[in-house]
């Protein structure tokens, strides 16, 4: 006879999250880093087409569809805030308002209903 087994399957729902982690703090350093004063005309009209904030926060929301949560979003903005590594990123201009506006639309203050 024949003993029976259990087969146990485990499925990863999220197979590539650790890209997708990557990817999102890349896409924050970019957008709060800004355009930098030597661009080129190539890197003008990429920033112009993809580096507002709408598409910004369009490519964030995908990574966390994709396994990234928006906890992990929160912690590396608090990150840039207050680690000593991103000290020369925080004093370029701007990139306060640039942090505090994605900081704006993944606070779990935002997501409430407002009709």
């Amino acid at each position: 006879m024949t003993a029976k087994r259990k087969l146990i399957v485990t499925q990863n729902n999220f197979p590539m999250k650790e890209w997708h982690v990557t990817h999102m703090e890349k896409t924050i350093v970019k957008y709060v880093a800004g355009l930098p004063d030597n661009a080129s005309m190539w890197e003008k009209k990429q920033h112009k087409r993809y580096g507002n904030l709408t598409m910004i926060c369009r490519q964030i929301d995908y990574d966390i569809k994709h396994g990234v949560t928006q906890q992990q979003v929160i912690t590396f903005l608090e990150k840039i805030q207050h680690n000593p590594s991103f000290s020369d990123l925080r004093s370029r201009s701007d990139s306060l308002d640039r942090m505090n506006e994605v900081m704006e639309h993944f606070s779990p203050l935002n997501k409430a209903s407002k009709w």
